[in-house]
């Protein structure tokens, strides 16, 4: 009897204190925990009433119900946690599993309404509006939980996303930049400000970014990868080489890298290196390109049928190859041997589900596919100044040639008129003698 008492004293306080709460707060949400104890209070009065001492089951329940709950909301709010928003973001959650969005979203406005400073439940909301394609509505939900919670980094990076999405580039860059000298470590926030400048051709920015990255992540492959593409387009090849070197070694199935490594060092004309790059780049979204370029290489080096083999398989993964191909000066010899049947029109071409292509911003991939084709057009030309080079060294060979003749004879000529002019001499001498 003197544990009902002590209960039925224990639990009244409790209620008192969420009746209060209530009123307090004007907040209905705690009308839940008040049943909940009256509830609890009722089952220890029927206890009572019907001498019912040792059933487990109400027991757990009258305890759970008048004391464990309101004890525990006393003590959470008692250490600035607010039961309010904690049971409306859950409930939030809970609507939102169910499929029940709109619901779930008034609860989260009601919410907000009523505590401006809810930080949980302003977070939320901004999800809902950048899902559902609100932006401006969401920065505004992103920067009000900033405002509440200032090491938020993760809504600093939020709004920096949504303002690339709005083409606010510049307030983006500058929030991003804010965001890194706070917290430098961000790797997604330097990787979409590196993204960022190289969309805006600031190339030595980006690779001040990226290199500061990688104090804090230094074995990242899209940080090399993204340092060897702006490098590229900056001309740096040797700093190219050595970024997609160190990203080759990083990730063994990234094809690209081993394509660019072998644009680069064929640019240095060391075929044979260049050859086993492009062999370790024959899969992946650049096959062609790579079988293409081995038949450049095979021409070079005089391997005629391996060439004719590579230039019809790359027509083939390609077809827009053969327009290239036709154009090719080092593939005079050969055009009459491409046996592939192609039909140029506007088909799709092979598309590769690489993930780590995948996973990169539409600026880095035109990016990576602009510094490509600067590569194969720096590597046209070395080609074409070594052709012409050979032009020049054979002229000046003829031309040296022809002169030495063209000295030979004049040489001889005057040999021809020295030995005219003595002959006369000698016979004027003779003519006189007599």
């Amino acid at each position: 009897m003197l544990e009902k008492l002590i209960f039925i004293l224990l639990s009244f306080v409790l209620f008192v204190v969420t009746f209060f709460k209530i009123i307090k707060k004007n907040d209905t949400n705690y009308i839940i925990i008040l049943l909940m104890q009256a509830i609890g209070i009722t089952i220890c009065f029927i206890e009572i009433k019907f001498n019912i001492f040792k059933n487990i089951i109400l027991g757990i329940i009258r305890y759970v119900f008048s004391i464990i709950i309101p004890m525990f909301i006393v003590i959470i709010e008692a250490n600035d946690f607010n039961f309010s928003e904690i049971t409306s973001v859950a409930l939030a959650y809970f609507f939102r599993l169910i499929g029940n969005d709109k619901l779930s979203k008034q609860i989260l406005v009601k919410l907000v309404t009523k505590y401006p400073e809810s930080y949980m439940g302003h977070k939320l909301l901004a999800e809902y509006y950048e899902n559902e394609g609100g932006m401006r509505r969401a920065i505004d939900e992103y920067v009000t939980s900033i405002d509440i919670k200032k090491n938020d980094y993760k809504s600093y990076f939020k709004i920096a996303k949504l303002l690339n999405e709005l083409d606010k580039k510049d307030e983006a860059i500058q929030m991003l930049e804010n965001l890194l000298k706070t917290k430098p470590d961000y790797y997604d926030a330097s990787i979409l400000l590196g993204d960022l400048l190289c969309g805006e051709e600031r190339f030595k920015e980006a690779i001040s970014v990226y290199t500061e990255a990688l104090k804090y992540t230094p074995n990242d492959f899209d940080l090399y990868y993204n340092l060897g593409i702006v490098y590229t387009k900056l001309s740096d090849f040797q700093m190219a080489k050595e970024m997609y070197e160190r990203a080759a070694t990083l990730n063994h199935i990234m094809y690209a890298t081993n394509y660019n490594l072998g644009l680069i060092i064929l640019i240095q004309k060391d075929y044979d290196l260049a050859e086993s790059y492009f062999q370790k780049s024959l899969e992946g979204e650049y096959e062609a390109e790579a079988y293409y370029s081995l038949a450049i290489i095979y021409t070079y080096k005089c391997e005629k049928d391996k060439a004719i083999n590579f230039l019809n398989k790359a027509i083939e993964l390609k077809p827009k190859l053969l327009e290239k191909a036709n154009n090719e000066p080092c593939f005079n010899n050969i055009k009459q041997y491409i046996t592939v049947s192609v039909k140029m029109n506007n088909e799709e071409e092979k598309i590769y589900d690489d993930e780590p292509r995948n996973n990169r911003s539409i600026n880095m991939i035109n990016l990576e596919n602009d510094a490509i084709k600067y590569l194969e057009d720096i590597s046209k030309l070395v080609e074409g100044m070594k052709e012409t080079e050979a032009k020049q060294k054979i002229e000046q060979k003829l031309d040296y040639i022809i002169n030495r003749q063209k000295a030979k004879k004049e040489k001889v000529e005057m040999e021809l008129e020295e030995l005219k002019k003595e002959k006369k001499e000698k016979d004027r001498e003779e003519r006189q003698n007599n």
